[in-house]
């Protein structure tokens, strides 16, 4: 199983993005900017495609183990990431939401200086349960695409 996170508009904080499941648009993403140079918790991570895994430690998991009980088995962990560490697919709205982990949303707002997600708790919902058993057999994907930077 594959998500492709096919980034499509930035401007200097924020990357919004289509988050597609095997082919299927799903939500909007939303995450920090892209940077030559990464900057600890203001740099989206790079394109290209890496492992997903789950992560059963650490704050977010206690939150969502208590926000979300009768779906959350773990974090969705993108894995391998050159440079980060513990990327996250979770909720939030705006980039201060996020350090480098991808967030998802039912809508975008895409106004350059204001862009930003909406709903994510319901794009979590309908979004997690479709992966989180290809995740916990370890045959989830991901690939970020930057169509947001093409020359």
């Amino acid at each position: 199983m594959q998500i492709l996170v096919d980034r499509f508009l930035s401007d200097s904080d924020t990357t919004i993005s289509h988050v597609t499941v095997d082919g299927q648009f799903v939500c909007f993403g939303l995450e920090d900017e892209y940077r030559a140079d990464k900057v600890a918790h203001e740099t989206r991570i790079p394109a290209g495609e890496y492992h997903v895994g789950v992560r059963t430690a650490g704050k977010h998991h206690t939150q969502y183990k208590a926000q979300f009980p009768d779906i959350h088995r773990g974090m969705l962990h993108v894995q391998d990431v050159p440079g980060f560490e513990f990327i996250l697919i979770h909720c939030g709205n705006t980039q201060a939401d996020t350090s480098g982990c991808l967030l998802v949303g039912t809508g975008a707002v895409t106004d350059p200086g204001n862009m930003s997600i909406s709903s994510s708790r319901i794009a979590y919902r309908k979004f997690y349960p479709m992966v989180i058993g290809a995740a916990l057999e370890g045959s989830l994907s991901i690939r970020y695409v930057d169509n947001d930077r093409l020359p």
